[in-house]
């Protein structure tokens, strides 16, 4: 190979060195700054294919989309000196390219480390301001509401962050408590457990009374009704007998009267003393009951 054609073979692959390393792309879920001997030059590159110049600029790019911040969980006190255990986590994206460079130097983690301080203080503040009750229940949404207005505020200033949400994830009392909190909420339960048995009880015991008093109605008035009815069908008997007797005296008393042998002569052991001349035997004498 020639000497020409081996300079030009070098010249070839330095200007594609050189034009490679000039050109550089910006992806959608990017952001980027462009620096000079690590001085800031081009702040907020946009998306898309750009130039520099070769050993001279430096491109940093950062991921331009919400990240999450997992605070470690911190012990706060509330209004009325009470101990918490909170644990929290906020969503944050790079609002300030140049401010996030240079208070974090561009790097993820110290950036999440500063984030996480300034959501413990604004957590320490917020929880120092209500209540117990205000914390876990009452005021909950709007402590992190405010919280997040607060604490966007002074990450966009400090560190060129949004603060895109800061939400509790859990609120516990410490060890120490937590025995002693169980324990008077189990008495509680108990002495409502013991109210709600005796007021079942007592309303058990009305009950029994009510259906004991309405059985002794319903037996009382099945009683009188029976009554009744049997005391109509005995008068309509006797109506019937008396009607009967009326048509055929005669023969109504010797059916009387076998009735009447009958029944008095049923077993064999049965002994009936009377009279020989007693009318019990008149129609044992005779067809007609005539003596």
């Amino acid at each position: 190979m020639s000497g020409k054609g081996l300079v030009g073979i070098i010249v070839f692959l330095l200007v594609a060195f050189v034009g490679l390393n000039s050109l550089f792309i910006i992806k959608e879920t990017e952001k980027a700054v462009m620096l000079e001997f690590g001085r800031v030059v081009k702040p907020g590159i946009e998306p898309g294919l750009h130039v520099k110049i070769p050993f001279v600029n430096t491109v940093r790019k950062f991921d331009a989309r919400i990240l999450t911040v997992d605070a470690r969980p911190e012990r706060y006190l509330t209004l009325e000196k009470k101990a918490v255990i909170v644990d929290s986590f906020a969503k944050w994206r790079i609002a300030d390219v140049k401010t996030f460079y240079t208070a974090t130097n561009g790097e993820e983690a110290r950036a999440q480390g500063l984030l996480s301080q300034r959501i413990n203080n604004g957590l320490r503040n917020q929880f120092g301001e209500r209540t117990m009750h205000e914390v876990v229940s009452g005021e909950r949404e709007q402590l992190m509401l405010e919280l997040t207005k607060s604490l966007n505020e002074v990450a966009n200033k400090e560190l060129g962050i949004e603060v895109v949400d800061v939400r509790v994830k859990r609120i516990d009392l410490p060890p120490e408590v937590s025995q002693s909190v169980y324990a008077r909420m189990n008495t509680e339960r108990e002495r409502e457990a013991r109210e709600h048995r005796s007021r079942g009880q007592e309303l058990a015991e009305g009950i029994m009374a009510a259906a004991d008093r309405e059985k002794i109605i319903i037996e009382s008035e099945a009683y009188r009704d029976a009554e009744k009815v049997r005391g109509e069908g005995d008068a309509q008997a006797a109506a019937i007998y008396a009607s009967a007797y009326n048509k055929d005296a005669e023969f109504y008393a010797f059916v009387r009267s076998l009735q009447a042998y009958q029944e008095s002569f049923k077993y064999k052991s049965d002994v009936l003393l009377v009279e020989p001349d007693s009318e019990f035997f008149q129609y044992l004498k005779s067809s007609t009951g005539k003596k």
